[in-house]
C-alpha cells in the first residue's frame, strides 16, 4: 500500500504506529475503495462481462505496474481497458477530474559526475575545483528549459542535491562532486532533447574548467497520457454519480509522475482525480501531516463500479 519514508507528525488515533514510514499520500484509501468496490460487485453482478480489479503495490518509486506487465499481467488477465484513481487535495470532496490528454509528466532521474583534482583551499589554482563546476552546471541548465523548450510545451528540470567535500574541512577543495535532480516532460521529443542537451552542456562546462563530468540518465515513469474514447467515457460516468457541477473536465495536468502510465502504454484507460480537499492548511500529498479523507470512500467505490457496470452492461 506503499508507505512513504516519512515521519508523521499527526496526533490522531489512526496514525502511523511504525517510526519512520507514513501513508502520505493516500494509497491505503485507494485500496479501500476497490475493495469497497470488489465486495459490492460480487454481491450484485450487475454486469455481463469480466472485470479485473488490479491491486497494484510498489507505485512510490519501484515501477510496480511494469513489473506487474513483467509478470504477464495483461497475458494472464486480459482487459481491454484500464482504468486508476487517485486523490486530490486541491479538489473538494465529492469532485471528480479526469480528461483526455496529460495527466501526469515522465518522472527521470539526473546524476551528474564531476571529476576534478583536489587540494588546499588556500592554494585553488593549483587544484580544479568541482564545487565551482557543479555551481556553474545548476545554473547553466536552467537555460535549457527556458531557451530550448517551446513555451507552449512543459518541462522542468530540477537539481535538487549536492554532494561533495566534507562540512569539517573546510580548506579542502574535493576531488569529485555529484549533482542528482530531476526531470519532468510530457512529450517524448521533449525528453529526448533535454537529455541530449544536459549531457552535451553537463559534459562542456566540466571541460571549460578543465574537468570531467558525465550524466546518468535514467527514465523512470513514462507520462501518464489518457486516451481520448476512455477518458470521456469516464468523464460521462462521472457525470452520473456528481453533476456538471462537481465534475472537472479540464484539469491541468501535473508534473508529478505516476507509474500507471506503464499500464497505459499497453492498453487505452483513462486515471481520475478524486478531490479530498485538505490543500487550502497546507497539508498537500507527501506532507507529515497527510490524512487520507475517509468521507470520500463512497464515491470512489461508487466510481469504480459505475465504470464497470457501464462498460459491460446487461443485456436488456
Amino acid at each position: 500500500m506503499d508507505a512513504l519514508p516519512i515521519a508523521e507528525e499527526n496526533h490522531f488515533e489512526h496514525r502511523s504506529t511504525h517510526a519512520g514510514v507514513m501513508h502520505a499520500c493516500g494509497h491505503d484509501g485507494h485500496t479501500t475503495m476497490l475493495l469497497g468496490a470488489a465486495r459490492h460487485l460480487a454481491a450484485t453482478r450487475d454486469f455481463d462481462g469480466v472485470a479485473h480489479l488490479i491491486f497494484q503495490p510498489g507505485e512510490e518509486g519501484y515501477g510496480g505496474a511494469q513489473k506487474m506487465i513483467e509478470d504477464g499481467l495483461f497475458e494472464r488477465f486480459p482487459c481491454d481497458a484500464v482504468y486508476a484513481m487517485h486523490n486530490w487535495p486541491s479538489l473538494p470532496p465529492g469532485t471528480i477530474a479526469v480528461r483526455p490528454g496529460p495527466m501526469m509528466a515522465a518522472a527521470d532521474r539526473v546524476t551528474i559526475h564531476i571529476e576534478g583534482r583536489g587540494g588546499h583551499g588556500a592554494h585553488p589554482y593549483l587544484a580544479i575545483d568541482p564545487v565551482v563546476v557543479a555551481a556553474h552546471i545548476i545554473t547553466a541548465a536552467q537555460s535549457i528549459v527556458s531557451r530550448n523548450v517551446n513555451p507552449i510545451d512543459a518541462a522542468v528540470i530540477s537539481l535538487c542535491s549536492l554532494q561533495a567535500g566534507n562540512p569539517g574541512a573546510m580548506s579542502v577543495i574535493p576531488r569529485e562532486a555529484t549533482i542528482v535532480g530531476t526531470v519532468r516532460t510530457f512529450k517524448r521529443e521533449t525528453q529526448d532533447m533535454i537529455e541530449a542537451r544536459l549531457s552535451e552542456l553537463v559534459q562542456s562546462v566540466a571541460q571549460g574548467f578543465g574537468a570531467k563530468a558525465r550524466v546518468d540518465y535514467e527514465r523512470v515513469y513514462p507520462a501518464t497520457i489518457n486516451s481520448r474514447d476512455e477518458a470521456l467515457f469516464g468523464q460521462q460516468t462521472a457525470l452520473e454519480l456528481v453533476g456538471e457541477a462537481q465534475m472537472v473536465p479540464d484539469l491541468d495536468p501535473s508534473m508529478g509522475s505516476e507509474d500507471f502510465a506503464f499500464m497505459l502504454q499497453q492498453r487505452p484507460g483513462a486515471y481520475f482525480r478524486i478531490g479530498q480537499g485538505g490543500s487550502e492548511s497546507g497539508c498537500f500529498l507527501h506532507n507529515t501531516s497527510y490524512d487520507f479523507n475517509d468521507a470520500i470512500l463512497p464515491l470512489g467505490v461508487a466510481l469504480f463500479v459505475r465504470l464497470i457496470e457501464r462498460a459491460m452492461p446487461l443485456p436488456a
